[in-house]
Order: C-alpha cells, then structure tokens, then sequence
C-alpha cells in the first residue's frame, strides 16, 4: 500500500515513522483525515451531524435497552470491536455474539458525551466520553466505568450511517 507524500510528512512531523510494522496505524491515521492532506475541510455538514446524533441515540437506546436486532442493525458487516485487554471482534457476527452475551448477563446503562465529529464524505468520525454502569441481572454490585471513544461510521448507499469501527479505553 502506498501512501501520499503529503500523509508520509505529517505523519514524521508527529512522530510516526512508516514502516512495514505500522501500516495500519498509519492507515488509521489518513482515515481519520488529521494530517491537513485533504483538499476538503472536515467541517461537518449540520445535516449529516444530525443524522450521526440521531443514529447514537438509537443505538445508545438499544444498549440500554438490550436490543440486540436493532443493536446489530445499526453496525456493517465488516465492523470492528477493539476492547481494552481483548482481541479485537471482528465482523457483525462476533460483535452481535459478545452483546447477546453481555445483555444476558447485565443490564446496562450507558451515556455519551461525544466532543468532537468530524465528516468526510462516506466516512465520519466521532470522539468523546462515555459512563457505563452494569448491573448483573443475577444480583450484586453494579460497576461502573469511566472513559474515552472513537468511533468510526460509514454512509449507507440510502444516504443512513452505520458504525463500521469502534473503540474504547477506561479511565482510572
């Protein structure tokens, strides 16, 4: 895979040194549109930000709500989990897998605070907060966790997004 002059530069002048190794970080890193190389401005377009606000409302909505078909609606088929400590889940099937498993065991109650969302064309992406609080549906203490997002969305060729990557980490 090749890679632009100008994505090569800026990845230098943050530090990244391109290699065979770190391909996919450096893929990560065009993705995202953070190295000034695109001729478009990433302004996000009020429009699509009010599609993305209305897609995490109903897929926050079925978090809370265990809703595993409208969960697995809202995700393409090539999409990909990146847990803490985990291997990454990948593809619909392994993510609807390990939220069957999660909502069986736990009821939920999740927020966002998204802080920063950023679209490109097809692709968009989101950054922000989250609290998730889990409650074992067989009794004990609720835990609750504190931490950071990104995720990355694709538009759907009827013009709708769909997540196509997520990731999060947990804060002390």
């Amino acid at each position: 895979m090749g890679y632009t002059a100008c994505q090569v530069r800026a990845a230098h002048k943050r530090g990244i040194v391109v290699n065979s190794r770190n391909r996919r970080a450096l893929l990560v890193f065009s993705l995202l549109a953070v190295s000034g190389c695109a001729t478009q401005s990433p302004v996000p377009h009020q429009a699509d930000v009010a599609a993305i606000t209305a897609f995490n409302a109903r897929y926050l909505g079925a978090i809370n709500a265990g809703d595993m078909a409208t969960l697995s609606s809202l995700t393409d088929e090539d999409h990909v989990m990146l847990i803490p400590g985990r291997a990454p889940l990948q593809g619909k099937a392994a993510n609807d897998a390990a939220n069957a498993r999660y909502f069986e065991q736990f009821n939920t109650d999740e927020k966002w605070n998204p802080v920063e969302t950023v679209i490109d064309g097809n692709l968009a992406y989101q950054r922000g907060t989250f609290t998730s609080t889990a409650t074992p549906k067989a009794g004990g203490a609720a835990r609750t966790s504190k931490g950071s997002f990104l995720r990355i969305y694709r538009r759907q060729p009827d013009g709708s997004w769909r997540m196509t990557r997520d990731m999060f980490n947990s804060g002390p």
